[in-house]
C-alpha cells in the first residue's frame, strides 16, 4: 500500500469522524424530531442548523476522498479501514468530551487496530 493510499484512507477516516462530532453538536442544539405528526418544519430546521451543514460538507469531502481509496484498493481491504473510525472517535470522546475509556474499550481499540493492521499487510490480487 502506498503512502498516498494511506493518506488518502486516514483523511477520509477523519473527516468522517469529524462529521460525526459536528452532527453530535447540531444535533445538542434541537429538539427532538417528533415521531409522529408534523416532522418536516423541525427536520427542515434541523438542516439549516450550522452545524448540520458543516457536517454534511465534511461527509461529501471524506465521499470524495473515499472514492480515490477505492479506485487503489480492494473493497476488502478498504471497507474494513472504516472501522479505524471507531478508534478515533473513542478517543476523541475521550479527550475532548470526557467520556470514559474504559478496559473494554481499550481492548475492542486494539482488537481494531489489529485487525486493520493484517488487513492492510495482505497481499493484493
Amino acid at each position: 500500500m502506498t503512502s498516498i493510499t494511506i493518506g488518502l484512507v486516514f483523511s477520509a477516516v477523519v473527516l468522517n469522524t469529524a462529521a460525526q462530532f459536528v452532527l453530535k453538536a447540531g444535533a445538542e442544539r434541537l429538539n427532538a424530531l417528533p415521531a409522529g405528526g408534523e416532522w418536516y418544519t423541525p427536520l427542515l430546521t434541523a438542516v439549516i442548523n450550522p452545524h448540520i451543514l458543516g457536517g454534511l460538507v465534511l461527509y461529501v469531502a471524506s465521499f470524495g476522498l473515499w472514492i480515490g481509496v477505492l479506485s487503489r484498493l480492494e473493497v476488502s481491504v478498504a471497507y474494513p479501514m472504516l472501522s479505524l473510525g471507531y478508534v478515533l472517535a473513542a478517543l476523541v470522546a475521550y479527550l475532548w468530551l470526557g467520556e470514559p475509556l474504559t478496559i473494554h474499550k481499550v481492548l475492542g481499540i486494539a482488537l481494531v487496530v489489529a485487525g486493520v493492521y493484517f488487513l492492510a499487510r495482505s497481499p493484493q490480487g
